[in-house]
């Protein structure tokens, strides 16, 4: 990773991304994958973040980390639980086919510290203390001003600066939504007293307390003895835009529980609500949106991290192809027309389950009554593949249940020995799968592009939620994992397909 010195002049790159969180380490690497020159600025000095924030990764998210082979460097730092939630209600998910049927539970900290560390060996460039504050864009690019004076240019810019994002306000993009009904305040302190930890509710709110430090044995959370206490309190009232002081945590603990437990030593202190908006455009011209600058919500469910990093891995490549000229700027629109269905739905389950954690008796009606159906097997797996990311569909018309889903991570048996699935994506590049007679194929046209794999896989073809699926001839798989063409040795479609998603054939 090369932290640029200040006294930088004018530098082109082909894509700048606004924002190092994880959607924009998430993207850079996708970027770099793919040999594109790509540069992240970002206003913190450090690659260290201040607090844990957001708490987990869900199945899907773990996935597209294995596609990349990266997944082992956060399983070993994480805690499993085999559950996604829905409003309160635990879904079970060990029982779905994919390597990775679980939820780890690892701290935003950390999830950041191993994407840069990636990022890193990627040699992606990184301006650190400094931010984009305006840009305007003509036909072949993007001027970006930064905080420091100067300027950067590019062919692309993309905005990963978080819901306030300055990136989508100066390029005009819409914002609707929802105004916040209900604020919460979050910290990690040392406390005098010590509370009793888990989940409690009262006559206006959830509340709990845990250890930072904690590990999951058998199914449930085991603390630390020691350490810093993690709080997260609702307010009785929404609370102001402004940042939030230990004085108003104190308060915050007493409405709710009749004693601040002798708070002090904060070494993170944040306010978040249901305030929930979503971009009504993804991209406009050369300015793109990804992660919380595109959709904002409430964290139940924890959804948000997840949602943009996998925003990353959807515009990565197709940002890619359409730098080095492989694919004409049309491909763009496809990322908005996929991601935007997606965090639609996420916003929606926010919303509902802010609704159904409302403490009064009629609302816990509702509630007692949703973890019922939840509890049942059909709700549970559609609900909790919806959670997890595992039944995500994007819109590629008719035909095979395959078709926009995510690839199963199969036991291949290939020329060269045993084969992952997910193995053969390590390096970002599309995969033509022949599962039928070998050499059945031709694909000369895009063998620059497209790896052709003759393989054998013997075992029954499932996916979650939906079950058991007919086992396909061949399938054409996209970088990010997806499934773009299914088919067999008659070819129909497949033309068309790999000049859809990347670009027309070679010249002979």
């Amino acid at each position: 990773m090369r932290d640029i010195d200040r006294s930088v002049a004018m530098t082109e790159h082909a894509v700048v991304i606004a924002g190092g969180g994880p959607t924009g380490l998430m993207l850079a690497g996708e970027l770099a994958l793919a040999g594109c020159d790509v540069a992240i600025v970002e206003r913190r000095a450090s690659a260290e973040l201040i607090g844990s924030r957001a708490g987990g990764l869900h199945a899907r998210t773990i996935e597209v980390l294995d596609q990349r082979g990266i997944a082992d460097r956060f399983l070993s730092e994480g805690q499993v639980a085999q559950v996604a939630r829905f409003a309160g209600v635990s879904l079970d998910i060990s029982d779905f086919p994919t390597r990775h049927n679980y939820v780890l539970g690892l701290w935003q900290n950390h999830i950041e510290r191993m994407l840069a560390e990636w990022v890193g060996e990627l040699a992606v460039t990184i301006y650190r203390g400094r931010e984009a504050t305006g840009f305007t864009q003509d036909d072949s690019g993007v001027d970006i001003e930064l905080s420091d004076g100067q300027s950067l240019r590019a062919r692309y810019l993309v905005g990963c600066d978080g819901g306030r994002s300055l990136i989508r306000k100066a390029a005009g993009i819409e914002f609707p939504g929802w105004d916040p009904t209900t604020s919460s305040l979050i910290a990690e302190v040392e406390m005098a007293e010590q509370p009793e930890l888990g989940i409690h509710r009262n006559a206006f709110g959830v509340h709990s307390f845990g250890k930072v430090e904690y590990r999951i044995r058998d199914g449930q959370v085991v603390y630390s003895d020691s350490g810093p206490v993690r709080v997260m309190v609702t307010e009785q009232h929404v609370g102001p835009a402004t940042e939030p002081t230990l004085r108003d945590l104190s308060e915050a603990l007493i409405a709710a529980c009749g004693t601040d437990y002798g708070i002090h030593s904060p070494t993170w202190l944040s306010r978040f609500t249901d305030m929930t908006r979503q971009a009504a455009a993804y991209r406009k011209g050369r300015v793109l949106l990804a992660g919380d600058a595109a959709h904002v919500h409430a964290p139940d469910g924890g959804q948000g991290l997840n949602t943009g990093v996998q925003d990353a891995v959807n515009l990565g490549w197709k940002l890619a192809q359409v730098v080095k000229g492989t694919s004409s700027e049309s491909l763009l629109d496809t990322y908005h027309s996929e991601r935007h269905p997606v965090a639609a739905r996420v916003l929606r389950n926010t919303m509902a389950s802010v609704a159904l954690r409302r403490p009064d008796d009629r609302t816990k009606a509702l509630r007692d009554t949703m973890s019922e159906l939840l509890g049942m097997n059909e709700p549970r797996k559609r609900y909790a593949a919806e959670m997890s990311g595992l039944g995500i569909q994007y819109d590629l018309g008719e035909g095979h249940p395959l078709l926009g889903r995510r690839m199963p991570d199969l036991d291949l048996v290939t020329a060269n020995g045993p084969q992952r699935v997910f193995t053969l994506l390590h390096d970002a590049r599309p995969v033509l799968l022949n599962l039928g007679e070998p050499g059945g194929f031709d694909i000369t046209p895009w063998a620059d592009r497209v790896q052709l794999v003759d393989a054998k896989y013997v075992g029954t073809w499932e996916l979650p939620a939906l079950g058991p699926v007919t086992a396909p001839s061949a399938v054409l798989i996209r970088p990010d994992g997806y499934v773009a063409w299914v088919g067999d040795l008659t070819k129909v479609g497949l033309v068309d397909a790999l000049t859809t998603w990347f670009g027309p054939p070679a010249a002979a």
